[in-house]
């Protein structure tokens, strides 16, 4: 991140000045995503043409259009450019860490925004990539925590209060075939909760495979939604 004399800012007024540019705020994303220069997020031809007038690029191949945000934490957000890159700054150069609150102060948005901006750069910060997973993805969840068996009896009665996952994490793992794997921790299996974490990491169109939980249900109208029911078998193709 540097600034217009070529040095990175060191305050956070550098940055919301150099950030204020949408040139920059493109060719930041740009570099970051396409380092050896801009390829189709649908057929992956290498140099698109460049629309400047409307920054985004036209396939010359498949001749369809494409923003930088395309396929990225950004691109379902109307949150522009330099609101993110700026939140990216802080929480870079913030040796103590930044709250939502902070992020709402300074940046002037609300902090339901500011806790989202939080949220989804964090996400980015673990897995080192904007990028979404895209193609084949697989997606599945499961109840983590210790058997009961295997516990002292005043342990037991303590943290197995009911049946099932009661007591017990849910953790979410969502797998890129032949790429990237994301996990985390999820408050519940309901169905709010997983398709929130589905729509953030995952792109728009992909083929999407999940087990027959009642939960995935409705994602069929942004995905390629492929369900294998386990009653009848664990592997199709």
């Amino acid at each position: 991140m540097e600034s217009e004399n070529n040095a990175p800012p060191t305050t956070l007024l550098d940055a919301v000045r150099y950030f204020a540019d949408p040139d920059i705020c493109l060719r930041f994303v740009a570099e970051m995503r396409w380092p050896e220069g801009a390829t189709c997020p649908y057929c992956e031809t290498r140099d698109p043409m460049f629309i400047r007038t409307r920054r985004i690029w036209k396939c010359r191949s498949c001749r369809k259009t494409f923003s930088a945000k395309r396929g990225t934490i950004f691109e379902d957000s109307p949150i522009p450019l330099d609101k993110w890159l700026t939140a990216m700054w802080m929480i870079a150069n913030c040796k103590n860490g930044v709250s939502s609150w902070e992020i709402h102060r300074h940046l002037k948005v609300t902090q339901k925004t500011a806790w989202f901006l939080l949220h989804r750069i964090r996400l980015v910060m673990q897995t080192g990539s904007f990028r979404k997973l895209g193609g084949d993805v697989e997606v599945d969840e499961t109840f983590i925590g210790g058997r009961a068996r295997n516990m002292h009896l005043n342990r037991r009665r303590s943290k197995i209060t009911g049946t099932g996952g009661s007591g017990k994490a849910v953790v979410m793992g969502i797998l890129e075939r032949d790429g990237e794997v994301k996990a985390m921790v999820v408050p519940t299996r309901r169905k709010q909760a997983l398709h929130a974490v589905v729509k953030e990491c995952v792109e728009e169109g992909a083929n999407l495979y999940t087990d027959a939980l009642k939960s995935y249900e409705g994602l069929d109208s942004e995905y390629v939604h492929k369900v294998i029911d386990h009653a009848e078998a664990y592997v199709q193709d």
